[in-house]
């Protein structure tokens, strides 16, 4: 495997270490990644999107969804059936416990979630701060003006 070097990413910038961490871990993780359960992100606007995780067996009270420092975790923890447990001849859906985790990108937030047909939906909305946004600047026409200039004596 590859290994990069992000020393010269660090010297040359500021506020980037979360992209270089994630990078890092990116890179470094040789361990495959699970595949159960599977899940589906799309885009549903320009500034939403919803994660869908197959939950077939799982009821919401064995589902948990938190945010914690920039990561949506969704776990979920079959509850154990009181009295007898099921002889199963085939066992097709699996119940077994989870966690996945997924990075939120700055200014993304949860905004619900909802369990449907088997299925766990989270929608998410990215809220960029008025500060943030792309603003016009207006453009005078004629003599410059200048502000701020205090009428100043010539001293010899």
């Amino acid at each position: 495997m590859r290994s990069f070097d992000f020393a010269p990413l660090y010297r040359a910038s500021v506020g980037f270490d979360q992209i270089a961490d994630m990078m890092d871990r990116v890179f470094t993780n040789d361990a495959p990644q699970p595949s159960y359960p599977p899940y589906n992100i799309e885009k549903t606007d320009d500034n939403a999107y919803r994660i869908s995780i197959a939950v077939a067996g799982f009821s919401e009270t064995d589902l948990t969804v938190e945010v914690k420092e920039n990561a949506l975790i969704v776990a979920a923890r079959k509850g154990e059936a009181e009295g007898e447990t099921p002889q199963y001849l085939h066992r097709g859906i699996a119940t077994r416990a989870f966690e996945r985790r997924f990075t939120l990108a700055d200014h993304v937030r949860v905004t619900g979630a909802s369990h449907v047909d088997g299925l766990l939906h989270i929608d998410l909305t990215r809220e960029v701060p008025e500060a943030l946004k792309p603003r016009r600047i207006a453009i005078s026409s004629g003599k410059a003006v200048e502000k701020d200039v205090l009428d100043a004596k010539a001293v010899n």
